[in-house]
C-alpha cells in the first residue's frame, strides 16, 4: 500500500495538511455537475438505453466483474448489449477505438480486452466516452449500451446508473481527493439507481456481490483447468497490478494459498523479468494482469478467474428500471 493509500485508509490526522486542496477540488467537482446539471454544457443524449457502472472513489471496487455479469444478464434477458469504456492505459494514437479478444492490451487498455474477452459482444474506447458511444452504435447492432466507469463524464446522457463500493474499504477517511479517495462527496450516491457493495459490509439501500465460482487456468495452456484447492498449502507468488491488490491476495490466502504477494501499481506493462523470481514455484496472477504476460506465458504460471453475482434483487430492481427506459 502507497503512502497516500495509508493515509486515507489507515486513520489518523496525516491528511490534514492536503484539506484545503481537497475543498478546492470538492468546490470544482460541484461547479461542474452544476454546469452539466443546468444546461450551462452539454449533455449527448443517445437512441439507445445507457447504462453507467462506476463509483464515488479512485482505485478498484469491482467494476469489471460486475460489467461481466450484467453484460451476460442483459444478453439473457433478449439484449443486444454493447460495452464503452476510456481505454485507460491504452497508447493508440486514434481513437475510438474497436476492441476484440483479440486486440492489444498496450493499445486499447487491459481491462478492454479482458472485457471483450469476457462479455462477448462489442466494445469500443476512447478518452471521449461520447465519441465511444457514437462510434459504438455506427459499427455494432447494439439496443443497450454499458459503460465501464464514467460516473462523472456528465457529457455522456444516461438512463440507469450503477455505484459499485469497496465493501472492504468502503469511503476510507471520508474525504476528497487529494485528501481521501473520493472523487465526488458521499452524497452523490442519493442520485444513483443501485448501489451494489463487492463484499459483506452494506448499509440500507445497498445489495452485495460476491464470490459465487472461481477456478485457476494454465496462462501458457488454457485447456488446463484447476481447482483452487488443489494449491491448499501450497506456497506460490501472486501478482496483481489491480486498483486493490490486497483484495486479490487475501481472497487467494482465504482459498488456503500460501502467498508471497507481488504487488504492482494498476495497469502496470509487465515483462518477463517481472515474473521471474529465481525459483520454480507457481505464479498466479488476475485476469487483467494475465492480458499483458500471455505472449510471454511460462508452464508455471496461472490465472485466477472469477464469477462475481448479486443478490437476486438486483435483477428484480434491473427488471423495473430497465421497464422505465
Amino acid at each position: 500500500m502507497s503512502r497516500i493509500e495509508r493515509i486515507w485508509y489507515e486513520g489518523g490526522l496525516a491528511f490534514i495538511p492536503l484539506l484545503p486542496l481537497s475543498w478546492l477540488f470538492r468546490l470544482l467537482v460541484m461547479i461542474r455537475h452544476w454546469l452539466y446539471q443546468y444546461g450551462w454544457l452539454k449533455v449527448s443524449r443517445f437512441p439507445r438505453p445507457l447504462i453507467v457502472v462506476g463509483n464515488v472513489s479512485v482505485g478498484g471496487t469491482g467494476k469489471t466483474p460486475f460489467v461481466i455479469w450484467l453484460a451476460h444478464f442483459l444478453r439473457s434477458a433478449g439484449y443486444k448489449p454493447g460495452i464503452v469504456s476510456r481505454g485507460y492505459g491504452g497508447n493508440a494514437t486514434e481513437w475510438p477505438q474497436q476492441v476484440t479478444p483479440d486486440s492489444d492490451p498496450t493499445k486499447v487498455g487491459d481491462e478492454a480486452v479482458l472485457l471483450a474477452r469476457r462479455c462477448q459482444c462489442p466494445m469500443t474506447v476512447a478518452p471521449d466516452r461520447v465519441a465511444a458511444v457514437e462510434a459504438l452504435l455506427e459499427d455494432n447492432d447494439c439496443n443497450i449500451i454499458i459503460s465501464d466507469d464514467g460516473l462523472q463524464h456528465y457529457a455522456m446522457g444516461r438512463d440507469i446508473e450503477i455505484a459499485i463500493v469497496d465493501g472492504q474499504r468502503r469511503f476510507g477517511n471520508g474525504q476528497m481527493l487529494p485528501a481521501g479517495p473520493l472523487r465526488e462527496p458521499i452524497a452523490r450516491l442519493r442520485d444513483v439507481d443501485l448501489i451494489i457493495v463487492n463484499g459483506e459490509q452494506t448499509s440500507v439501500g445497498e445489495y452485495r456481490m460476491t464470490l459465487t465460482r472461481s477456478y485457476l487456468y494454465n496462462l501458457h495452456d488454457a485447456s488446463v483447468h484447476k481447482e483452487i484447492a488443489l494449491f491448499n498449502g501450497k506456497l506460490v507468488h501472486a501478482i496483481a497490478g489491480i486498483g486493490h491488490p490486497e483484495k486479490f491476495f487475501d481472497l487467494l490466502k482465504k482459498s488456503g494459498v500460501e502467498v508471497i504477494a507481488h504487488p504492482f501499481v494498476d495497469h502496470h506493462a509487465y515483462c518477463l523479468d517481472d515474473l521471474d523470481f529465481g525459483d520454480a514455484r507457481p505464479v498466479i496472477m488476475t485476469e487483467k494482469d494475465a492480458v499483458k504476460c500471455a505472449h510471454f506465458a511460462m508452464p508455471n504460471h496461472w490465472v485466477m478467474a472469477i464469477e462475481m453475482t448479486p443478490e437476486p434483487e438486483v435483477e428484480e430492481n434491473l427488471w423495473t428500471l430497465l421497464k422505465k427506459v
